[in-house]
């Protein structure tokens, strides 16, 4: 019985022996070795692989990229307005040597600082701006700008940063209701300033076109009194050459044309015997 109690207890040494002679790294990992709790080297290529058991110990880290999702943070922008930013930070480890030196295997650490960083630069970055210029035109730019420091200053920790983004940019609930209302007032002061000037230039057009008209009319009208008056001078002409040439048939056919003007079929005359429309209709009656 005791023999095999020794037999046992051996087996399990030696199993623990050869769990502690080798470790294996994940295609997503990589390990970093130390021994006696001092760095020794990193290994990223998958597979199993040996180290001095008791002596080495092995931790591993994650090589792909990871992200930060840090709580909303109130910032005060240029024009003293409270603006509430939740950002996002795609980050990976590139020198697990640095990194463990400084922060050590612990990647919620790591977390913890570079959102400070963060932190820190978005806010020195979103005072010099005012609320209208980070939530419109610059905010690309501002967010560029802290990409830039804050992947500077990650270095230091052996982490990349590839970049920082805004998640949400929004004002705190108590304010964004008088905020809203005053862009509100002040577009509707605009849309007012812009109708004004759409009627003064409707009213300018609609003047000039008047005028216009009024020119082109009294063109027209002179142009009509001009060719009626040729009008009139040519069948004056007309006339008075018909009545030099035969007085008397002139003299028929212009009271013809009265009687044409002055009756039809329901017309009845009452005329003097000593009319001249009565001459011709009197000898008419005679024929």
């Amino acid at each position: 019985m005791r023999k095999t109690v020794i037999i046992a207890a051996i087996g399990i040494f030696l199993l623990i022996v050869i769990l502690q002679c080798f470790y294996t790294v994940d295609e997503t990992e990589q390990v970093i070795i130390l021994q006696m709790g001092e760095y020794m080297k990193t290994v990223d290529s998958p597979g199993i692989h040996a180290k001095l058991p008791f002596i080495q110990s092995a931790k591993s880290l994650d090589k792909r990229v990871l992200m930060s999702d840090a709580p909303p943070t109130s910032y005060l922008t240029l024009d003293k307005k409270n603006l509430e930013v939740d950002h996002v930070t795609r980050w990976r480890i590139i020198e697990p040597d640095t990194f463990y030196k400084s922060i050590g295997s612990n990647e919620a650490n790591a977390l913890q600082r570079l959102n400070a960083i963060v932190v820190s630069e978005l806010r020195d970055e979103l005072a010099s701006f005012t609320l209208v210029d980070i939530i419109s035109t610059q905010r690309e730019s501002i967010m560029e700008e802290v990409s830039e420091r804050t992947a500077l200053k990650a270095t230091e920790f052996g982490i990349e940063v590839i970049d920082v983004r805004v998640k949400r940019a929004d004002l705190p609930k108590e304010v964004q209701s008088n905020v809203f209302d005053r862009m509100k007032a002040e577009r509707e002061r605009e849309a007012k300033k812009y109708r004004a000037e759409g009627e003064e230039q409707a009213l300018k057009t609609r003047a000039e076109a008047d005028r216009e008209a009024i020119v082109i009319l009294a063109e027209a009208y002179r142009q009509e009194q001009l060719l009626k008056g040729e009008g009139d001078a040519l069948a004056t002409a007309i006339y008075a050459a018909a009545y030099a040439q035969g007085p008397q048939f002139y003299s028929l056919l212009r009271t013809l044309e009265a009687y044409t003007s002055i009756m039809d079929s329901e017309t009845t005359l009452v005329l003097s015997t000593e009319s001249d429309l009565f001459k011709y209709l009197s000898s008419s009656e005679q024929q």
